[in-house]
């Protein structure tokens, strides 16, 4: 199978999931199981949660599937995400007046 540098390969994987949403921790994360994500590339998830209710986590896996950056979309993403690095910099602390 040849696929041109302007074409997406669609490649079927499962996903882990981890949800929570509690006063400790609020968080969804999803890790593709068996497959390297590269950049540009597009991970679509399939009958995943959408969240839980406060109080409450999960864990389980699902099915997604991952449609690879072709070679124009990888390129603009390493180019663009070096400036995009300078918006986690902007963090502003407030000195707190003594009462």
């Amino acid at each position: 199978m040849t696929l041109s540098p302007w074409s997406r390969l669609s490649i079927p994987i499962s996903c882990t999931i981890d949800i929570e949403q509690t006063g400790r921790s609020f968080h969804a994360h999803a890790i593709p199981v068996g497959v390297d994500l590269r950049p540009g590339d597009i991970v679509q998830m399939h009958n995943a949660p959408a969240s839980v209710d406060f109080g409450q986590s999960m864990s389980g896996t699902c099915q997604a599937t991952v449609l690879r950056a072709n070679a124009l979309s990888r390129f603009w993403t390493r180019a663009t995400s070096l400036f995009s690095l300078t918006d986690l910099y902007e963090v502003g602390f407030d000195a707190k007046e003594a009462i």
